[in-house]
């Protein structure tokens, strides 16, 4: 029996709360909320809003508020036994605030550098604390308990302005709180787990000062610059608000200035007129696109995900380091590019989020950065990324004796990974395939792939089997050089088949295609062995490795699919291969394990792999950390998440390719796919009830919908869409920019409500709860 009507559900809404599908533009796939119906958006982020009932002790326990620069992670002041707390630490960081003596490298002489906290301190001892932070509007709201009273806190990050502000409504005895800044001393943070290099210093301290009702923190750096840190306390009413704003210049010192009339100006609003902007910000920011499933506690990990993402980055902002702007005590204090880079950024585009783009703004911005990386004799035809750089693309490497950051291949010692900027082009790929934005595939990544394939073309050889072989390089982190390594191949063959497939999109007749053709059709094979893929020719898959370097042919990239059942058995083999050897494992081990498990379809095994990364690695408030703060694992996993729910390659939408039994229902809104098109889907009882697609760019659109029953096709205005068969339960629709087409078994009306779904069970709450 079909199910009501569109028109019926209008009125009907949904139990939970739904938004319906009806009305206005098709290209802007808008959802309006039903007149007295929840908001769905509502209902998933008060539901994930992380909770404090007991009194975090480290970053990885505690609330984190940023806007892609400036960030603080809070948490109780360190050394502070249970019986004795007196402090709560606010740290004050900035993605923008780094070293500049790149003599001493990236990690030494480049890298980022801590600035300092403040401490909340009550008169009395803390006894207790109830917090929460409210995802949907960027907002730690709570309560801290002492044995003299309370103090009732509101505290946020402006997400325009780069404001700390932080208003704090005191009871009687705890009127004369205060607030104290601790500046860090300006060295890197690695000092702490390496040796200094010979002649390196750390910079001079920094200097407090008043400046008319502003306080300030001024950090003179030796390699000319400064960053300052102002602050300015004020009190209205029963309430004192603290106002903080970092500024950093280099070379000239022009960041105190910036930093005293940003902290002038915010100060001047109260907490309540400063966050109205703020919140409004964030919510249009969530309503972009939606996902409920009936895991809670994995539904909520999402939503906190995409939270932290927009936290940590924006497409103005310096490219994600390790640690996000949450800098603490790390070996990491920069931005890596042989995955942690790639794997940060994933998930904006599934999740409709382009505007984070940072990687395609600064790969673009920096490019002639990335010459110089490679040796002098390259430079004219060729680019390359090193395997750590600061914000500009610097590496340091130019003022050393090789003069470089990326390895010659072939080269004795072993060589550092040369192909981190072809892996970091696959997300600017990723980037134009989401939007179709044809300024990106021009501009940006044609240009740049060309010359970082290029670099490849020194190296090639023929052999005496008459294929074209590499000379030894660097599988990252495995250990040890090797001739036809994998990660080099692999990045190769996608480089030259993106570069042909580009060059006849934008109509390029391009003279090094025909080179191009060659490596395809003469390149080596990959090398493998009795247990799946090999690091390379010369060293065989042995040991425990958290990286699946050897494997991206597989994903990211999706060169091989499964399409066979010996290719099928090739990755299954591989895969069960690298996972089988504990030890060095770490949790994006399991969260690439997850999407290749989800490639082949396998949802209860992705599942499996998502299960261990929670169990083992995410820590209570979804930070994750080897050593230090490391942000890259918990972001790819909300893009395993993605890869269950919509896959997008070789020209098909798949929806809902990988999921559990666990999951027999599920809602998707506005997930973005490759082709520039917007998904709408839901799951009821384990099948497939609709799907909708708005094209935005007129693409081809070929969907595999997963509706088991005969289908029927219908536009905006219900009117029926012609489609054809293409193959493998998938059908093809021709479909203009702005149109849409809505998908059910053939004389269904089902429910259009966009409503979260029912959770299987109760799960406790992200942070620390009681």
């Amino acid at each position: 029996m079909p199910s009501p009507s569109r028109r019926t559900v209008l009125a009907t809404g949904s139990a939970l709360g739904g938004t319906l599908l009806a009305g206005g533009p098709p290209a802007q796939a808008r959802a309006a909320v039903p007149e007295g119906a929840a908001d769905p958006w509502r209902t998933v982020l008060d539901d994930a809003d992380l909770v404090w009932q007991r009194m975090p002790k480290t970053w990885y326990e505690g609330p984190y508020l940023g806007n892609g620069f400036l960030g603080s992670g809070i948490y109780a002041e360190p050394g502070a036994d249970a019986e004795s707390l007196s402090a709560v630490r606010f740290n004050v960081q900035h993605s923008e605030v780094q070293d500049h003596r790149p003599e001493f490298g990236s990690l030494f002489g480049l890298a980022r550098l801590p600035i300092g906290y403040f401490t909340l301190e009550p008169v009395g001892t803390i006894t207790g604390l109830d917090w929460r932070l409210r995802l949907r509007d960027a907002e730690l709201t709570g309560t801290l308990t002492t044995d003299r009273g309370t103090l009732t806190l509101r505290a946020l990050v402006h997400n325009s302005r780069s404001v700390l502000a932080v208003e704090v409504t005191p009871s009687e005895g705890e009127r004369d709180f205060r607030w104290m800044f601790h500046p860090a001393d300006a060295i890197s943070p690695r000092a702490a787990f390496k040796p200094l290099p010979d002649g390196y210093q750390g910079n001079p301290p920094a200097e407090v000062a008043e400046h008319d009702g502003v306080l300030a923190a001024v950090q003179p750096l030796l390699s000319g610059g400064q960053h300052a840190t102002a602050w300015r306390e004020r009190t209205r009413g029963a309430t004192r608000t603290l106002y903080v704003h970092v500024a950093h210049s280099y070379p000239k010192s022009t960041a105190l200035d910036r930093a005293l009339a940003t902290v002038r100006g915010a100060s001047a609003l109260p907490y309540g007129r400063l966050a109205q902007a703020h919140r409004a910000w964030w919510h249009a920011y969530y309503r972009k696109s939606f996902l409920s499933l009936p895991d809670a506690r994995i539904q909520r990990f999402y939503w906190i995900q995409l939270y932290k993402t927009a936290s940590a980055a924006r497409r103005d902002a310096p490219v994600m380091a390790t640690s996000g702007p949450w800098l603490e005590s790390t070996p990491w204090p920069n931005t890596w590019w042989n995955l942690n880079v790639q794997l940060e950024y994933w998930l904006i585009h599934g999740s409709n989020h382009l505007e984070l783009d940072a990687v395609t703004r600064a790969l673009s911005e920096y490019r002639d950065n990335l010459s110089k990386e490679v040796a002098e004799r390259y430079r004219g035809d060729s680019l390359g990324i090193p395997r750590t750089t600061d914000p500009h693309l610097v590496n340091g490497a130019a003022g050393t004796l090789t003069g470089y950051g990326v390895g010659i291949p072939g080269q004795d010692p072993p060589t550092p990974e040369v192909g981190n900027l072809t892996w970091a082009l696959h997300n600017v790929w990723l980037s134009y395939r989401h939007t179709m934005d044809e300024s990106i595939l021009r501009d940006v990544l044609f240009p740049l792939l060309r010359k970082a394939i290029n670099y490849y073309l020194h190296f090639l050889e023929p052999g005496a089997d008459g294929k074209l072989h590499l000379p030894a390089t660097f599988s990252p982190e495995y250990g040890g050089n090797t001739r036809d390594c994998n990660y080099d191949l692999m990045l190769l063959t996608w480089g030259c088949r993106t570069l042909l497939e580009s060059a006849e999109l934008l109509g390029i007749d391009d003279e090094l295609a025909p080179r191009w053709r060659e490596v395809l059709a003469k390149r080596v094979a990959y090398p493998t062995d009795a247990n799946g893929f090999m690091i390379g020719a010369d060293i065989p898959f042995a040991k425990s490795h958290r990286h699946y370097s050897h494997l991206l042919a597989v994903y990211p990239l999706y060169e091989l699919t499964g399409r066979t059942p010996d290719e099928r058995a090739l990755i299954e083999k591989s895969l069960a291969h690298w996972v089988g050897f504990e030890g060095a494992l770490q949790g994006y081990t399991f969260t690439g394990a997850a999407s290749m498990s989800a490639l082949l379809g396998k949802g209860e095994d992705a599942l499996g792999y998502l299960g261990e990364l929670m169990t083992r690695f995410i820590q209570a408030n979804t930070m994750y950390k080897e050593s230090g703060p490391v942000i890259e694992t918990p972001l790819s996993a909300a893009q395993s998440l993605h890869d269950m729910v919509c896959q997008s390659w070789a020209g098909v939408v798949r929806v809902f390719p990988a999921l559990p039994a666990a999951w027999p229902d599920l809602t998707v809104h506005n997930f973005r796919t490759q082709g520039a098109f917007l998904l709408s889907a839901v799951r009821e009882s384990g099948a497939t009830r609709w799907v909708r697609l708005v094209s935005e760019a007129g693409a081809p659109c070929v969907v595999r919908h997963g509706i088991t029953r005969s289908v029927e096709v219908r536009d905006a205005r219900g009117r029926a869409l012609r489609y054809s068969d293409a193959g493998d339960g998938a059908i093809r629709i021709a479909l203009r920019k702005g149109e849409s087409a809505l998908i059910t078994a053939k004389g269904d009306r089902p429910d259009l409500t966009i409503a979260p779904v029912e959770p299987n069970e109760a799960a406790p709450k992200w942070g620390l709860p009681a």
